[in-house]
This record gives C-alpha cells, sequence and structure tokens, in this order.
C-alpha cells in the first residue's frame, strides 16, 4: 500500500503544476502576443517484479511490473502566431512569421519579443523607438532607431523598411530597417518576463529574418493578440482538477486499505 501512496502523491504533485500552468495561460490571455504554454510529462520508474521468459514452452510472455507514478519534464511553448488587430497606432507593429523583434535589455544585453506595442522616449540622440518599458529597440544592424521627422507620417514596408512623406506626399526613405530575427529552435529560448525571451545554446544564435525566403512580414499599425483559446484552457483546466481529485481517492483508499490491514488482529 505504501507504494499507491507515494505514486498518488507524484500524480498530484504533476497535476497542481499542471494548474499552475494553466492558470498563467488564463491570467494572459489579453497579453500582447503571449504564447500559451503546455505542461508535459512523463513517467517514474518501474519496478520489475517477474521478468518475460519462456523456456521450452513454459515460462512467462509478459513482464510483470509496477510503476512509481509521474514527473513533470517539461513545460513548451506554442508559437503559432496570434490573431492580428488593426490598431492605427503608427507605433504599433505586428510580425506575421517566425522573427522576433530586438531590443536592448534591462542589463545592457539583447532580448526579443513579438510584442511590437512601441513607445515614443527622448535619448541623448532624440526621440527613439522602445518598448512599452523603455528598452531601445534595435534596427537589423543592433542600432537604436532614431525619429527625426513627423511620426504620424512614418510609413513602415513589411520588409521592415522606414520611410516617411515628404510636404508632397512623396516617401523618403530613412535608410532604417527594423531588426527581425529568427531562431533555429524557438522552444529553446528563456522567457525572462515582460514580454522578452534570451537567446540561449538550445535556441541557436539569432539568424536575420530578412535573409529567408519564408520571411516574416512585418505588419504596421496591427498588434498581434495572444494565442491563449480560453475554451481549451478551461477543458485543461477541468482535466488537470479531475486527475487531481482522482489521485486524492486513490491515497485516501490506501490509507483506508491500510487501516483495515492494521486492524486484522483485533
Amino acid at each position: 500500500m505504501m507504494r499507491a501512496l507515494w505514486t498518488a502523491s507524484t500524480g498530484m504533485i504533476a497535476q497542481q503544476f499542471n494548474v499552475d500552468v494553466i492558470s498563467n495561460n488564463l491570467a494572459n490571455v489579453n497579453t500582447t502576443s503571449y504564447k500559451k504554454v503546455k505542461a508535459e510529462f512523463k513517467d517514474l520508474l518501474y519496478s520489475t517484479l517477474n521478468r518475460a521468459a519462456v523456456q521450452d514452452g513454459e515460462g512467462n510472455p509478459v513482464n510483470l511490473q509496477v510503476g512509481h507514478g509521474t514527473r513533470v519534464i517539461a513545460t513548451v511553448k506554442d508559437f503559432s502566431t496570434g490573431p492580428l488587430e488593426r490598431t492605427d497606432n503608427p507605433l504599433d507593429f505586428a510580425i506575421n512569421g517566425p522573427g522576433f523583434f530586438k531590443v536592448l535589455g534591462p542589463r545592457g544585453q539583447v532580448a526579443y519579443t513579438r510584442d511590437g506595442s512601441f513607445k515614443l522616449s527622448v535619448g541623448d540622440e532624440g526621440i527613439m523607438l522602445v518598448t512599452s518599458e523603455g528598452y531601445p529597440v534595435l534596427d537589423e544592424n543592433d542600432s537604436e532607431i532614431i525619429f527625426d521627422f513627423d511620426i504620424s507620417r512614418m510609413v513602415v514596408s513589411p520588409e521592415g523598411e522606414i520611410s516617411y512623406l515628404d510636404e508632397t506626399n512623396t516617401p523618403v526613405y530613412t535608410g532604417i530597417r527594423i531588426g527581425l530575427v529568427r531562431f533555429a529552435n524557438r522552444q529553446g529560448l528563456e522567457s525572462v518576463g515582460e514580454n522578452l525571451y534570451m537567446a540561449t545554446a538550445v535556441s541557436g544564435m539569432p539568424m536575420n529574418d530578412y535573409d529567408f525566403e519564408d520571411r516574416s512580414v512585418l505588419m504596421h499599425k496591427f498588434l498581434e493578440s495572444s494565442n491563449v483559446q480560453v475554451v481549451e484552457e478551461m477543458v485543461r483546466l477541468i482535466a488537470a482538477q479531475r486527475a487531481y481529485e482522482v489521485n486524492s481517492k486513490a491515497i485516501q483508499s490506501a490509507d483506508e486499505m491500510l487501516g483495515m490491514a492494521n486492524n486484522l488482529r483485533r
């Protein structure tokens, strides 16, 4: 009976973690460019009570084994593109494809984001493009994007090239291109909060997204919404709650059976 107690407890711990992950998804249902997360599980070691062995037509054709429960092994992000919503804000951008914006992070390192709800900030060199937290957005040469023209007349091409309309409504190219990168393994990126990701050895080095034939399309005056589906998450939440409840019942049953065994002498 002790095996049942420990096995069911691992199930409760795993489902509690699963509920935590689902709760975070639901909490970020309105977060710009948020990517939903799913917990993955793996069964634990098995005790082999009798191995399969057949000799001269006698023996056991199958193994006799019992497992010891489950554990969480990974949390996997779904990087599918969320719904694109038009905002008509000249500082809003959405990426239709696998790309990421480059920003200068809080400690001077380059970070990556899908959140294109940018703002303006006054820097040492002029008005520059920044994230909602004030981190500078970088161009394809890892330089800060500085504006010296009327933002309301800005035009951005699907390839990220920034222009503006002069007095005669003629586009004038500024020579600035918003930086977009991609990774060989997006699942290897490390989430650091504030809609930011950091590259790791597993994700690979950032690659210029514009160099690929299937390059991303930059959508000006659009924002990418969260890809969380509330109904899907609620179904997963109910299933996790039921699994947690069943494991708790298994612990109660094992405890009652141990109590019966202890009372046999009475």
